[in-house]
């Protein structure tokens, strides 16, 4: 199951008490003091974990405390530290506090990051002992550990994002170009929650692709599933925008190209900003080649594109044009290394 916010409390662990003693052994019964230190408290880490793409684990559990240290003893024995708690995100966690708003990491891939520091230790009496002062009866208590209450908010890293009217082909195309298996059906919002597929060209080149929910009209200010997934598509590089060549409600694509485009700039300018390929879909139901030149000129004509160069035409159902739709995505994020493409 996705999930992609949770809100959760992290207690670091507090540090152990310092001990008050003093040596009681044969012909010394009045001896220095020897009250060992506590340990440290255990620290709360936040690991990415290569892998994970939801925020489920933290669902059902909203407190993650660290172990306390342990309290000194006698004969200068210190306690043992707590144990830290590692936590596992997805990479691509956004760490807010959840009372001030405040962001406080991006959590990346590989990355360690201490959100809950443990308590120090507190010095045993043997630590106060001076030429003056021989016989301390003071020791420290140990320091609570940090607790903070958190929100995390993931947003999938891919390097394409997939967006376009619910029933455009999206998650058929994904499939098609990856080994991902989303749901797929024929009613408005197949796809319930982002997917991820690794399409590869080669052994050396792979392309991240996800498949956003399908975007409605009104869908930059909460309707339907595309405010909730939007944010998603804010990490990826290039937009691979979807259209119906033949929208079973009749609609029009130059249309449905309008009003996505609107709610990706309703809800970020510099969503609206990233480098866009337009791919219409679907040309396998067309018999007639004359018929589907016609629906692909139309649309250029609408938009102001030019339809040599600013479309690409493909069926994700017939497996038709993907080879060259994936060059194309290549090319557009490695631009270095294919510099006379166009």
């Amino acid at each position: 199951m996705f999930v992609d916010q949770a809100i959760i409390t992290v207690r670091a662990g507090s540090g152990g008490n310092g001990k008050v003693s003093f040596r009681r052994e044969k012909y010394e019964p009045k001896g220095g003091p020897n009250g060992g230190n506590g340990g440290d408290g255990g620290c709360v880490l936040f690991v990415a974990e290569e892998g994970m793409s939801t925020l489920y684990d933290l669902r059902f559990q909203r407190v993650w405390a660290a172990k306390n240290g342990e309290g000194g003893g006698a004969k200068q024995c210190s306690g043992a530290a707590g144990e830290d708690l590692l936590i596992p995100l997805p990479p691509g966690t956004l760490v807010f506090d959840a009372d001030s708003g405040e962001l406080i990491h991006d959590l990346k891939a590989g990355e360690r990051f201490v959100i809950a520091k443990g308590g120090r230790g507190g010095w045993g009496n043997e630590h106060f002992k001076t030429s003056t002062h021989q016989t301390p009866r003071t020791a420290e208590p140990g320091e609570p550990g940090e607790e903070r209450r958190l929100r995390l908010e993931l947003k999938l890293i891919a390097d394409v994002g997939i967006v376009g009217k619910p029933n455009a082909g999206k998650s058929t195309l994904l499939a098609a170009l990856t080994a991902a298996t989303p749901k797929i059906a024929n009613y408005p919002f197949t796809t319930l929650s982002p997917q991820l597929g690794v399409a590869e060209l080669d052994l050396s080149r792979r392309i991240v692709l996800a498949d956003i929910p399908g975007l409605i009209e009104g869908a930059a200010q909460g309707a339907g599933l595309g405010h909730d997934f939007l944010r998603h598509i804010e990490r990826t590089r290039i937009l691979l925008h979807l259209l119906d060549a033949q929208p079973e409600d009749g609609s029009d694509p130059a249309e449905n190209y309008r009003v996505v485009r609107g709610e990706l700039a309703g809800y970020s300018s510099h969503l609206a900003e990233k480098r866009e390929i337009i791919v219409l879909n679907k040309l396998d139901l067309f018999t007639d080649p004359a018929e589907a030149a016609a629906v692909v000129n139309r649309l250029c004509r609408e938009l102001g594109l030019r339809a040599d160069k600013d479309v690409l035409v493909i069926s994700g159902a017939a497996r038709m044009g993907l080879g060259e739709l994936l060059e194309r995505l290549w090319k557009e994020l490695h631009p270095a290394e294919s510099p006379a493409w166009r």
